[in-house]
């Protein structure tokens, strides 16, 4: 079946899957959703570019989405798409817009891109190869990772510095009150806080070993939450400048490898309207906290990503989390070798209310084959991701894990709107 009859079938067979949808289980097997829904847009300019991480973040004070692009070895772009007119633009090269020497080569931005109370841009770069993981400490070997800033005003890029010598950063988060910036680095993994505007780093010591768990995320006062090896929610705590550890782990199914406890949480999304965070865990959780202003806030297991009578349940990936504007959770499971589903990715919808799941889409690995970000909405209600997808090699090129040997990946941006036609 060609893809034109495929989608003819899909569409004629969206209604009709959405009233049985009920009747299927906790998840309806073919609950599609019209091609309408989404758009997919490429990032100009760059052929060399290979992939995109956790690297996105939406803007409100431009209305503008931000993505990072890397060839995955010296090479990072930074890209604008402006929402209402639909313009993706290049901004430039983070080595040239930071007049980076050869030997501070940067491999990929990894962090989120969060933003400050006058919108501008900030995040951090990443070794993101080998010669960073080998060499880490080797005089000729990774420099270290930088916080930057773009201004949206003037357009230029400020270098703020590395926080820590040869360690890359993995992510960032911003108080946007006091403007202060977390950061977890790797591969040691140090707790940092960061004054910009008084050019001090608070090194808080070493949260993990092994393994870096990637996330970073915040609540409505401006406390910072990560996890430990054990997978337990570490907070920093603004009103008191101290870590609170939570007395339990998060959870998890029994049997799930220390490898995925150890790395935690991997996507999150803020209900602001319920006070509430949904987060994911590498176990294949999906969590609601709830956080309190002093101390740790309530936990309530979700459960599984993907709803199946299937072993193992802890085995599926999902590096992304979205909030609709109806208040139900958007997520795209697939990637690293880890799928629900033989040669597909699948986008499913989780209504946390009643718990039930629906796949809304299935993607052949030449359409997507993963797509990272965290809580991307803009105030059309369109949910944003950074997604790519596999391409046969023309040549020799960059390879991610769980790649065949003959393919490598081409970068895109998602955008899917849940409610109605992406305009």
């Amino acid at each position: 079946m060609n893809r034109f009859t495929r989608n003819c079938i899909l569409q004629a067979g969206w209604m009709l899957a959405f009233l049985l949808s009920s009747a299927c289980g906790s998840i309806s097997a073919q609950s599609f959703i019209p091609e309408k829904h989404f758009r997919t847009e490429p990032y100009p300019d760059f052929p060399e570019g290979h992939s995109t991480w956790g690297d996105i973040g939406y803007n409100p004070v431009d209305g503008k989405v931000y993505v990072g692009v890397t060839n995955h070895a010296d090479k990072v772009a930074l890209y604008s798409f402006e929402t209402g007119v639909r313009k993706m633009e290049k901004l430039g090269l983070i080595h040239d817009l930071a007049f980076l020497r050869d030997y501070q080569w940067q491999g990929k931005i990894h962090t989120k891109i969060i933003f400050d109370k006058q919108g501008n841009v900030i995040f951090g770069t990443d070794g993101g190869e080998n010669r960073q993981e080998y060499l880490m400490e080797h005089p000729r070997g990774y420099s270290g990772g930088y916080l930057m800033k773009w201004d949206i005003a003037s357009r230029q890029l400020t270098n703020w510095g590395v926080p820590m010598q040869y360690e890359s950063l993995k992510d960032v988060e911003i108080d946007p009150e006091t403007g202060k910036i977390f950061a977890i680095s790797y591969p040691q993994v140090h707790f940092l806080e960061i004054d910009p505007a008084g050019n001090k780093v608070t090194d808080h010591g070493r949260l993990g070993s092994s393994h870096v768990p990637r996330v970073l995320f915040s609540d409505f006062w401006g406390n910072c939450y990560y996890v430990d090896w054990r997978q337990r929610l570490i907070k920093f705590e603004k009103s008191s400048g101290r870590l609170v550890f939570a007395r339990e782990s998060l959870p998890a199914y029994p049997g799930t490898p220390g490898g995925h406890i150890i790395t935690g949480i991997t996507s999150f999304a803020k209900d602001e309207k319920n006070k509430c965070i949904y987060f994911i865990t590498y176990g294949s959780k999906v969590i609601r906290f709830t956080p309190v202003q002093t101390g740790i806030g309530k936990v309530e297991d979700l459960g599984c990503v993907y709803e199946i009578d299937r072993e193992p349940r802890w085995g599926y990936y999902v590096p992304n989390l979205n909030l609709g504007a109806n208040g139900k959770l958007y997520y795209i499971i697939g990637g690293h070798g880890h799928f629900a589903k033989k040669d597909l990715t699948i986008l499913m919808e989780l209504d946390p209310a009643t718990k039930k799941q629906r796949i809304l889409y299935e993607f052949p690995l030449d359409e997507m084959v993963e797509s990272t970000g965290s809580d991307i909405r803009d105030s059309s209600g369109n949910l944003y991701f950074a997604a790519r997808k596999h391409v046969k090699k023309t040549g020799s090129g960059a390879q991610q894990e769980g790649e065949a040997s003959d393919y490598t990946s081409s970068p895109f941006l998602f955008i899917f709107n849940p409610e109605k036609p992406v305009q």
